[in-house]
Parts: C-alpha cells; structure tokens; sequence
C-alpha cells in the first residue's frame, strides 16, 4: 500500500478517493455531488482546475456549465454554454464518446448570442492543456468532465483511466436521481446555485405533456389527463368540442401552417410535428409543440392521429430572446436555407451585405458584396460539402478591412458568423512584419557570422562586411580602420577613391576623441551621426571627413578584443538617416563580430608571413646560372594559411661539367614537413658532393626518411645531366614523369619504373638514362601542378604537354622572357586562383646546352713513369689550341695533371685516361681501373710522400673522386681566364 518512504502508491490513492466518492450521502444535491467528484478529479490528477458540462434540455445541441473547481469567474465565463457540435474537448468528448486533449486552451465554439472569444480572458499563459472525458447519460446523450492542466504537462494513461472513472461515478449518481438529462429549470439552478431539495418529479424528468388521440372519422378529441394542468388558461373542457374547438383556439397567424403540417402528416402517414400558439381563456396566447403520428386500418387508411402536447412558451421565449440577441450582436450572422438563400442577417450584417429588405431571400452568390470578395462564395460551398463547421478570413472589397467567416451547418441549412478582424489582421500583419524583420537580421548575423568565420586576412573581413552588410543597411561607403603605433591605418575601404583613403592613412590617433573615431573606441560604445550638422557640430576638427566624403550619415563600429582597441569601422550613408533601435543593436552585434575576425585576421598574416618567410629560405635563393642548361623555377604554396608545404626542387653542379636537377615534395602540411623538406634538400646536396649516382642517392634519403620515430612521406626525383653525352641519368620515387619537349616539336614523358615514396620504398632504385638532343626542355614536376580535385592526373599532364608543345611551335623567342616567362604561363594555365590551390605546386624547367666536341679533349696514356710527361705536353699543346696561353694557367695545369698521373702510376694500375673540358672552368680528368680513392692526409717532415693531394688541393679551385663503370677519375677544377668561357 506504501512504498519505502512511506508514501502512497499512486494507484491505490486513486482507489481511496473512489471510495471516498462512494460514501457521499445520497441526500447531498446534485451541484455537491458534482463538485466534490469534480475537486477530488482535479486534485489527483494535479490540474489547474475543472468543470463539468451536461446537454441541455432547452437548446438540442448545447452542453451547459454546470459545476466547476478551481477556476476563477473570468475563465468559466466563456464555457457557460458551448455547442455540441464544436470542436473544444469538451463538445468533442461528449459528441464522440472519447478522450479529447488539447496542448493549448483556446475558447470554445460560439453558440447564438455568445461569442466566447470576446469573453475570453487575457494574460493567460500560453500551452495550458485542457483534458475531456465523456459522462455517459441515456439516449445517446452525453456530458464531459475535464481539467486544465499546467503549461509544459500532459497527462497519460493512468489520468486517463481516473478521469473516466470518476466520469462514470458521476453518471451513477446523476441517473440514480433521474436527471441524467436535466430540464432547463434544473439547469438554470445548477447554474446559479442549489435549488429546492424536493423538486416535483414532472419537472424533473422535464416539460409536462399531455397525449391526446384524434379520430379522423369523427372528429373527437380524447386527452389523457386535465388540460389545465399541462396547458394552464386553457379551457378545461375544450377537448369535449373536437377538433374544430381546438382548431378555433389556433392564432389566426399560425392556423394556415398548423392546418398544412397535420394535413402532411395525415397524407404522408407518419410523424409529425409542429409549434403554434392557441389562446388562453382571458385572451392572452401561449406556445405549444405538438407531436403527432398517424394511425392507419388494416387497409392502410388513416383512422386516428396520437401524439403529446407541452407547453414551449419558455422555449420560444429564450429563442425570442436568442433573436434579439442575434439581431443587435457586435458580430455579423446569416442564416442560409438549404439553397444558400438568406433567410436572417442581423444588424452588423445588414452593414456589409445590404438592407434585410433588399438581400433577404436572395442567393447568397447575387449579393453585390459576396461577389466582389474572389471565390468567396465558393471557399463557402467548399465548407458546406465537409459537413462540419471551419472558418477563414478573407478582405473586404474596401481594401482596409478584414473578416473572418465562420460557416456551422446546420439541419435546416447553413449559419455564417462574420466577425471583423482587421485589428487582428492589422497586428498580424505588423508583428509578421517584425518577425520577418527579425529574421532577416538573424539570417544576416548568421550570414556575416558564417563569412568572417570563413575569412582569413584582413582583406577578407573587409570584403566579407562590406558585401553583407552595405547592402542591407542601403549603405554607400565603408572603411576598415587598424591601430598601428597608436594611430589608425587604413586596411581598406569600399565606396571611396584612393586619394580619400590615403588622407585618412594616420590622420587619427586611438586617445583623440576630438574625432569621432577616436571617441568611439574609446567609449567602446558604437557612435550614430544621423546628418552633417550633427557631425559638425560634434567634431568640428574633423569636418575634412565631411567635405572629401560627401557623405550624410554615419555609424562609426568600435572594433576592441578583450579590452583592447584594434580599430573601427566606418559605414556611411549618401542621405540623413537615424538608425532605429533594431538597426543599432545589430551593428553593436556585429562590431563584435568584425573585431574578432580582424584580431584573428592579423594574428593569421604574422602566422603566414613567418610560414612563407621560413618556405622561401628552405628553398632556393637563386638557381645556378650555368652554361650547360638554363633553368627556371616557380614555387606556388597552397591557399593561404599558416601552414607551410613539403615541395622543393634545386639544381647543383657537378664534376665533369654535369648538372644534377633535383624535385621532392614531403606529404603534408606543417613545420614538421618543412622541416623534413629542410633536411631533405641539404642531405641531398650532401650526397651530390659524394659524386653518387641517383638510385644510391634516393636508397640513402629512403634511409632518412624511413628512420624510426620520421612520421613521414616524400617523393623525390633526381637526375644527373652529362652535357658531354648529352646523356640524362634519372630516378625516381614516387614522383610523376618528366616531360620532354624536344626541338622537332615533340613532347613526351620519359619512361618510369613507379617506385613507392622515400619512407616505405625497398632499396634498390632503378635508374634510367635518355638521351636529350640539344635546346631540349626538360620539365620536372610536383603532383600538385597537374592534379587537382577537379582534374585527375592524366588529363593535368596531358595539359602540361600541350602548354610545353606551343611554347615549342612558338619558336626561341617566345615567351619574350624566356623560361622565366614560361614557368609563369604554365603555372598560370594549370593552376586555379590562389586560394583555391589545395595542394603547393613545384615547376623546374632546364633547357639543355651540350657540350661541343672541339671543347672535349681525351687521349690514353700508358701505365708507366713516362706518362707524366706525356700528359704535361698535351695539356700544353690542348691550352695553346684553346687559346689558353696565359703561362701561369699552364704551368699550373701541367703540374695538377703531371700530380693526378704520378699518383696513378704509384698507387693505382691502368688503364690511364686523361679528359680535359672546357666549360664553365677547366676541368682535367685522370682515369684508371682501381677503385681506391685517395685522401689528404697530413705528413710530417720526414715523409717522402703524402704531399701531392695537399698540392692539388693548393692549386686549383675544387678537386674530387667520382667512381665510374669502370674504376674513378680524378679530376680538377681551374677558373677560365675571363673572356675565355666557351659558351
């Protein structure tokens, strides 16, 4: 029965109140009854209050108020009489026989004479429900108990089952005491308190009847009881004269329509029924309903008519009164017949469809205004087809005013309430209005919010506020004002020549409020200056900003970040304007805004100025100029961003005239890929001085890469370009092919085993050789150049070949600034706007120049002492060709050679080989089979050898080993007198 905490469970409390109901005294008066079912309903369910509604016995189709808990006066005011038929719980729960809930209470439907929404009370609170359970009663007919509860509740199965039992409780009670289905004198007292405790039992069960019997064939009236007792006035006796006694009591008015309703009934042998008055003895008349039906013989002949007759004086008196009602209420009613003629229109609808004397009986489609309203009449006829009652507004043809039509069908036809709405309509259409003024400075924060979270420099807030705001405010200048050094610069503006910006650059300072800027970052408080006076009068000092601007108003945006000024905005108008609250609220709003994007902004530019800066010294400074290829480069970083990318390329000489050309490109982007890139590019260079060739050189950087705790990828390309052979070495990891361009006007891409990246390939690297005529171009690439997410990366070489292929067909001269101008043309055509560049791109281009037979010089020498000297005679004979005689460069020539072949003939074996070529310097070569590599070492003074390397190393300008196929050379590197150069 109790829980843990001793409290009630919730099922056997409702058990208690039931009991508790069915120990209420049979004595008690039926309001008591309903009251204490109603308060112990409201209670356990936790509502706001109650009420109950029972059907009338004078209006067929009402349900009355006839208890209620909880609720003050001002809300059960409305719910005194609702319709049947309506659509509010409590109508529905009684007409349906069902459980109706509705989340927000709303007046009930209008009856006759009430219009509930006028009486509706205001400061209600939005989203009480209002709950309904049907009272079963007799003969179908039903009442509802219901409860309002709080905003935010809904009730659930288990309020449900209560309510209903308690509902049913109720209908116990009532049918116990036999006014299930009360009269109007008991409704009335139900209304205004208890009545007498004895009511007479006629009277309860409702209005006394008389039955009566006609006998067509003789006339005579027979009537089951006293006249006077149902019909008081009447003449006892009446009965006693017949039919045309009774018939001469009929009000001369209603005799030819009380003779034609019997005379139908009699013809058509069935029930009839009809209201008349008859007149009383002292002359006065009283109204009476009566019902009849029809007899017949065995032949089917009409031989009696029986029925009942009451008195309905009451009931035409209320509908007497109802008509008045009708007559002088605020809001319009018609009544329409079966055929849409108007039958009634009051007072109110005499107004807007004309004088009773002119419409009455017309169709409702002839009537002038019906017709002036478009598809008015047949918005009506689409209601009337639904059978159930529905309304909407509709304007008025005189342009201001509005309506609201509410059709109810009725038995005999239709009944429209019109109800004038244009003050509703009026607030409607300003709060939607307001509401879509609303929106649209949600949508335009949303909008400005979305882009300046999207902008990246500073450039980008202004374009950013100056396209989402000027517009809407009708806006014609904007200007975007930083502090720099306590003064403020112009970042950019919209709306003004450049000679107008440039004299603001620094006019103002953050702590002079004599201008309007100034005062407004320093009251942090955004400035409205509606009209040049007020500006002159305000800020005399700065009326320069009037006469250059020639503008009429303007707002002036502090923009500050954690207390701290950053600069202003200032948005200005070509006419006098003040801005409404609305407007000013939302510029205090987005002067936020623009701050915190500005900040961020600036903090974004120092961030890529340091990211750029550290990229272009990881790359680079100049490229080489040499004569056996001419290079161009171009760098393009992905969109902007702090981050820097992994794309590199360089160009390093070698010995013997070669020329390495070098592409990578770390994945990803950050300091740590530029890093990589950093270390990539160096130990390149590093291994290059080795005088490796290029699959040792990448196994060696696959190595740094793929080293334990290096989270990184790269791809790397490197070739070694002999101009002697016109031979091009290359290999590759991971990067696409290079392209050819070749002076017959063909373009290709050179062969290409595909090797994963450095970081995950398996040594060995394959390299590859080609032959390159000579002016040919070679175009080494990154990924990023030829692909992208709307280009894959076939059709981004393919674009490639065809831009190498006219610059090919265009001849030497073109483009006019050569292969500079050429990597700029191909960058541009391959590449999109800068900042929709994903991924950084790398273009090397080398245009080869091979070196001429008459500047190669080779001869064997023999594997003995001699050789030394042979060697010094033909460098002699080989400079004099050469025309180089300067005798301090042939001495020193014959004695590196005569140094290089001593040391060959001592330590190394044959065959001996001695190379010299003329180039960007001297270079002399010694070849032989062995594969040992001398080095320098120091000696001291009693050492006999060891000194011939310090010698060379002396003399000339660089010196190296470089292994070959066939063993190493030895070679030297001299500087060409100048002049000398062959080129």
């Amino acid at each position: 029965m109790v829980n843990a905490r001793g409290a009630v469970r919730p099922l056997e409390r409702q058990r208690m109140r039931l009991r508790l109901l069915g120990a209420v005294d049979e004595d008690r008066r039926d309001v008591e009854v309903l009251l204490t079912a109603l308060q112990q309903a409201v209670a356990e369910v936790h509502g706001l209050g109650g009420m109950v509604h029972l059907p009338g016995g004078g209006m067929s189709g009402v349900l009355y108020l006839v208890a209620d808990s909880g609720l003050p006066e001002s809300m059960t005011r409305p719910w005194l009489i609702i319709p049947a038929r309506g659509e509010a719980p409590p109508s529905r729960a009684a007409r349906c026989d069902t459980v109706a809930w509705q989340p927000d209470l709303a007046p009930p439907d209008p009856v006759p004479g009430r219009d509930p929404a006028a009486l509706w009370p205001s400061g209600l609170p939005v989203g009480i429900g209002q709950l309904a359970v049907p009272v079963p009663g007799v003969g179908g007919r039903r009442g509802a108990l219901s409860v309002l509860f709080a905003p935010g509740t809904e009730p659930g199965p288990a309020e449900h089952a209560f309510l209903t039992e308690v509902a049913a409780w109720m209908s116990g009670r009532l049918r116990s005491s036999g006014i299930l289905n009360p009269s109007c004198t008991l409704l009335r007292a139900l209304q205004h308190g208890p009545g007498p405790r004895d009511a007479p039992a006629e009277e309860a069960a409702g209005a006394p009847a008389l039955t009566y019997t006609w006998d067509l064939r003789t006339g005579e009236l027979t009537a089951g009881g006293p006249v006077d007792e149902v019909l008081p006035g009447i003449d006892p006796e009446i009965m006693t004269g017949g039919i045309e006694a009774w018939a001469a009591l009929i009000h001369p008015d209603d005799l030819p329509a009380a003779v034609a309703g019997f005379d139908t009934g009699i013809q058509e042998r069935g029930g009839f029924q009809h209201e008349y008055r008859i007149r009383r003895q002292d002359g006065t008349y009283v109204w009476i309903e009566a019902r009849a039906r029809t007899i017949t013989d065995e032949a089917g002949a009409p031989v009696k008519v029986t029925g009942t007759i009451r008195d309905s004086s009451e009931t035409h008196s209320a509908a007497e009164s109802v008509g008045r009602a009708l007559r002088h209420m605020s809001d319009g009613f018609v009544s329409l017949d079966t055929d849409w003629r108007i039958g009634f229109l009051n007072q109110a609808a005499e107004r807007l469809f004309g004088p009773a004397g002119e419409v009455a009986g017309a169709l409702l489609g002839d009537v002038p205004a019906v017709r002036a309203v478009p598809g008015l009449e047949q918005r009506c006829r689409a209601i009337a087809a639904e059978g159930r009652p529905a309304g909407f507004d509709v304007p008025w043809p005189d342009g201001t005013s509005w309506y609201h039509l509410r059709l109810v069908p009725v038995p005999e036809g239709l009944t429209l309430y019109i109800t004038d709405t244009t003050e509703r309509h009026l607030r409607e259409v300003e709060r939607a209005a307001a509401e879509r003024a609303a929106a649209e400075r949600a949508a335009l924060v949303q909008r400005i919010t979305r882009e300046l979270a999207e902008a990246v420099t500073a450039q980008d807030v202004m374009a950013a506020v100056a396209d989402c705001v000027m517009t809407p405010l009708g806006a014609t200048g904007l200007i975007m004002l930083g502090v720099v050094d306590d003064r403020l610069a112009v970042v950019g503006s919209r709306g003004y020549p450049p000679h107008f910006t440039r004299a603001l650059e620094g006019q103002w300072t953050v702590r002079d409020t004599t201008n309007p800027v100034g005062d407004a970052l320093n009251t942090r408080t955004p400035l409205h200056i509606a009209s040049p006076e007020e500006f002159r009068k305000r800020y005399p000092q700065s009326e320069a900003l009037i006469r250059e601007g020639d503008e009429q108003a303007w707002a002036f945006l502090p923009l500050a970040v954690s207390g701290r000024g950053i600069g202003a905005a200032v948005i200005c108008f070509d006419r006098a304007r003040a801005l409404d609250d609305d407007e000013r609220t939302l510029l205090t709003a987005l002067s936020g805004l623009i701050a915190q994007a500005l900040e961020r902004a600036g903090l974004y530019d120092e961030a890529t100025t340091r990211a750029r800066t550290l990229q272009r010294s990881l790359l680079p400074q100049a490229l080489p100029e040499l004569p056996e290829v001419t290079v161009a480069a171009r760098y393009q970083p992905a969109k902007q961003g702090a981050d820097v990318g992994g794309d590199w390329y360089d160009v390093i000489p070698l010995s013997a005239a070669r020329v390495a050309l070098v592409i990578g490109d770390v994945m990803g982007h950050g300091m740590a890929e530029a890093a990589t890139m950093g270390g990539l590019r160096t130990a390149v260079r590093t291994l290059s001085e080795l005088e490796l060739p290029p699959d040792e050189i990448l196994g060696h950087l696959n190595d740094i890469v793929g080293e334990p705790g290096t989270d990184a990828f790269a791809t790397c390309l490197y070739g070694i370009y002999d101009p002697v052979t016109r031979q091009l070495s290359y290999a590759s990891a991971g990067q696409p092919p290079p392209a050819v361009a070749r002076p017959d006007g063909t373009v290709t891409f050179l062969p290409m085993t595909p090797d994963p990246p450095l970081g995950v390939a398996t040594p060995p690297f394959e390299t590859l050789e080609t032959e390159l005529p000579a002016e040919s171009l070679l175009a080494l690439y990154s990924d990023g150049l030829v692909e992208s997410k709307d280009r894959d990366v076939t059709t981004g070489m393919n674009r490639l070949a065809a831009l190498l292929l006219e610059s090919v067909n265009a001849g030497p001269g073109a483009p006019a600034d050569g292969l500079d101008g050429l990597c700029a043309a191909i960058t541009s055509a391959l590449l999109p706007a800068h900042r929709a560049l994903t991924d950084d791109a790398a273009l090397l281009l080398a245009r080869t120049h091979p070196l001429g037979a008459e500047n190669v010089a080779e001869w064997p020498l023999p594997e003995d002492p001699v050789a030394a000297g042979r060697a010094r005679e033909l460098v002699r004979a080989q400079l004099a060709d050469w025309e180089l005689a300067d005798e301090d460069l042939v001495m020193t020539t014959e004695l590196l050679v005569s140094e290089l072949v001593g040391n060959v003939i001592r330590h190394a074996n044959g065959p001996i080989r001695l190379r010299m070529l003329r180039s960007r310097a001297l270079i002399c070569e010694v070849s032989d089979a062995s594969l040992t590599t001398p080095h320098i070492r120091h000696t001291s003074a009693t050492d006999e050898d060891g000194r011939g390397l310090q010698l060379v190393s002396a003399l000339c300008r660089r010196w190296g080993t470089r292994h070959t196929r066939t063993g190493k050379s030895i070679w030297t590197e001299q500087a060409l007198p100048t002049g000398s150069a062959d080129t």
